[in-house]
């Protein structure tokens, strides 16, 4: 494993040590809502779903300002400031006598935005073009990973209250910001810094640098595709296995965490293989047909012991990300890398607010008609409308390494 710089293992370790955070609480957040609202555990699901919206609205207007922060000022003071925030973010939880405390500390870490984006824009900066993508891989699994740790650490220390997990999180929080402050080099040059505009810190904006390029927009909309449909695993994962199958939460937990695994031997493992014999664009076809494949053979209901089969069989959905991510990031130049993570960014959010509310609806009307599928029928038609994107449009449009865009004044 070989970085073409010295910061990128430390933005990795943030991004782990963040995602393991996020995680931590997962299981004992219902528990903790049970406790404050004095409420039922349906009803209190139902409050850590609107909590999710809260954090995914938030983070949808806050991304493109956090990534024109990142810039103007570096990426160092921003990530700083979105730990910080993170920290306290979970302070505030730790201690919350009231739900309401726990919507204002969504709240606060949707607009920080954690570490995402500007781990991604470190990650363009200091890589070469022809090596993102694999250095997107490393991204993608140290986020996969921190998602696979986080839960199982969370549901160990949640044995001890429902409290415990969030103050661990503040210590991991702490740690975070110490390692930042002093370990962390300032990766974007000043001479590639450009003024913050807020008429530019948005959605819209963000993808400006991208309107020269013809295939950039359809990438884009083929990955909001793929991102919308992707939202299948936390949004009915664990209700299609019970539905389906009558699962235990132990097998539940072991299907993801094989899934996660698989998912990351692929982004560390294969994404850089299979960039250079066959390049990103095509490495994103792999990726999209693999996932839409898989999300097709759940909605048939498979026997339970094959499920486990088809999460390895398909794991080559884990080159989405990096390919993509590289893509998009060789269209723009050095002083707009931030402004792209943050709308990506923002647009994995949108995703985050309507896959859930609509995929969830779909596999409880599949349900009560007896089609507990119905949802991955839904996310496999998605999957294929964005393999068909990428395959029809994007592919016959452009050679397959584009240029580098020069800096936007």
């Amino acid at each position: 494993m070989h970085f073409s710089h010295r910061a990128i293992p430390i933005a990795l370790c943030a991004l782990l040590l963040d995602t393991i955070g996020f995680g931590i609480v997962i299981p004992v957040l219902p528990q903790l809502i049970v406790e404050l609202g004095d409420v039922t555990f349906a009803e209190a699901t139902r409050i850590a779903g609107y909590m999710l919206v809260v954090f995914a609205l938030t983070q949808f207007f806050a991304a493109p300002v956090m990534g024109r922060l990142g810039d103007r000022f570096g990426r160092r003071p921003v990530l700083l400031a979105s730990l910080t925030a993170f920290t306290i973010d979970y302070a505030l939880m730790a201690a919350a006598p009231t739900i309401a405390w726990l919507f204002l500390g969504r709240a606060i870490a949707g607009i920080a935005g954690a570490t995402y984006g500007p781990v991604g824009s470190l990650i363009a900066d200091l890589t070469p073009p022809e090596k993102r993508g694999e250095t997107f891989g490393y991204m993608g699994a140290a986020f996969g990973l921190g998602f696979i740790i986080g839960p199982a650490l969370g549901g160990l220390l949640g044995e001890f209250g429902p409290r415990v997990p969030f103050y661990a999180v503040v210590v991991l929080g702490m740690l975070n910001v110490l390692a930042i402050a002093f370990l962390l080099p300032e990766s974007l040059a000043p001479e590639n810094r450009r003024p913050f505009k807020w008429r530019e810190a948005n959605v819209l904006g963000s993808f400006k640098p991208l309107a020269a390029h013809r295939i950039a927009f359809p990438l884009l909309a083929a990955w909001f595709l793929w991102q919308f449909a992707h939202q299948i695993y936390p949004a009915s994962w664990a209700f299609w296995a019970k539905l389906q199958y009558g699962w235990t939460e132990g097998i539940i937990g072991a299907t993801l965490a094989v899934s996660g695994l698989s998912m990351a031997f692929v982004q560390v493992f294969l994404t850089g293989r299979f960039i250079r014999r066959i390049g990103e664009q095509r490495t994103i076809v792999w990726g999209l047909a693999s996932g839409a494949i898989g999300f097709a053979a759940y909605a048939f209901g498979p026997p339970g012991w094959m499920v486990f089969a088809i999460i390895v069989a398909v794991a080559l959905q884990g080159l989405v990300f990096p390919s993509m991510n590289a893509v998009l990031t060789q269209l723009v130049g050095p002083s707009e890398q931030g402004a792209l993570q943050g709308g990506v960014a923002a647009m994995g959010s949108l995703a985050a607010i309507l896959g859930p509310l609509i995929l969830t609806q779909t596999l409880a009307s599949g349900a009560e008609a007896g089609f507990p599928g119905a949802s991955w029928a839904l996310a496999a038609v998605l999957a294929f409308a964005a393999l068909a994107i990428v395959w029809f449009v994007v592919l016959r449009q452009v050679p397959e390494e584009p240029d580098i865009a020069p800096a936007a004044d």
